[in-house]
């Protein structure tokens, strides 16, 4: 397998924490290759990892599209060029979303017949798999056969990832009738209907669901437009931080408390586990001609590690042909 580029300066913890990410992943077997500042990228002990040199870096606050302009030789630029070039398999970037998104948009070019790329995200359901929701802030205006190609994308997703032979497929609505909604949900809720846009994606339609219905086992796919999706995604993040907090707060609050907390966190920590989105390793740009994943811009290297394995593992799947193949004109 050729390398997974990193853009090393990418992230609000770059280049440390990315360089470390990338240190652990190749020694687990992943070739990675760095692309950033080399002074940079030495001091924060990368050692003999290859490394792509760049002088540019798009910053967190940088307008994408401005940016993309401007800093040509700008890290994550440099990533995507090295995957459309074939010097490298895939791309992991945990910097500027817009920015990596355009990148990856621009150099490596959309996978024929696909409308608009999609972010998909993996929502944490505990005890059981994840459910890919897209589009999680890609496109926040979408037209109704986007919707439906996001389902075809997430199916395809689901069964490489995650093992769903059968992805159920759901349409996010204020609620399950087929005659709720706006006028888009509406739209792609009839277009979803007919069986004819799962061939070649393996999904399955089961109608419209609810903002409940996300981290549930319900279903595998949670479809919707980006504007809508993004809200969804930083509201859970938001809510399950708070929890988080909430309970270590009301655990600790006394001695007797804390005793209790020290013989129950074995039991709980699996569950902290499930919920915590750096096991994920960041979402992935469905629709783009090669393998793109977006990490959290406060990603640590333990998400750096598992953003190169799913990277590892989407391109061993040859997920981009399947995708191909599901979108077809």
């Amino acid at each position: 397998m050729k390398p997974v580029a990193v853009d090393a300066m990418g992230g609000d913890r770059a280049p440390g924490e990315i360089v470390a990410g990338a240190r652990t992943a190749a020694e687990g077997g992943i070739p990675v290759l760095l692309v950033g500042r080399p002074d940079d990228i030495a001091a924060s002990g990368a050692g003999d990892l290859e490394v792509l040199a760049c002088t540019e870096v798009i910053e967190m606050h940088d307008d994408p599209g401005r940016a993309i302009r401007g800093k040509k030789d700008a890290s994550v630029l440099r990533a995507a060029e090295a995957v459309r070039d074939g010097a490298a398999s895939a791309m992991v970037s945990a910097g500027n979303t817009g920015a990596a998104m355009a990148s990856a948009l621009l150099r490596m070019g959309r996978i024929r017949g696909v409308h608009r790329p999609a972010i998909a995200t993996p929502i944490p359901v505990p005890r059981s798999r994840p459910t890919v929701l897209l589009d999680a802030g890609a496109n926040a205006e979408c037209q109704a056969s986007w919707l439906v190609q996001f389902a075809q994308m997430g199916a395809v997703y689901a069964r490489a990832r995650y093992g769903v032979d059968e992805p159920r497929v759901g349409l996010l609505s204020v609620g399950e009738e087929a005659t709720k909604g706006s006028g888009l949900v509406k739209e792609a809720h009839a277009l979803l209907a007919d069986p004819a846009w799962s061939r070649g994606s393996g999904g399955k339609f089961v109608g419209n669901v609810e903002g409940r219905d996300v981290m549930s086992d319900d279903v595998e796919v949670v479809v919707t437009d980006g504007f809508t999706g993004n809200v969804v995604l930083k509201t859970l993040e938001g809510g399950m931080r708070f929890i988080e907090r909430a309970l270590l707060e009301a655990m600790t609050a006394t001695e007797e408390l804390r005793a209790a907390f020290e013989v129950l966190w074995p039991a709980v920590l699996p569950l902290v586990t499930e919920l915590d989105p750096e096991s994920y390793g960041g979402a992935m740009l469905l629709g783009v001609d090669g393998v793109c994943i977006i990490s959290h811009g406060s990603s640590s290297a333990k998400a750096v590690v598992n953003a190169l394995g799913v990277a590892r593992e989407m391109v061993e799947a040859d997920l981009v042909a399947a995708l191909a193949s599901a979108v077809k004109p």
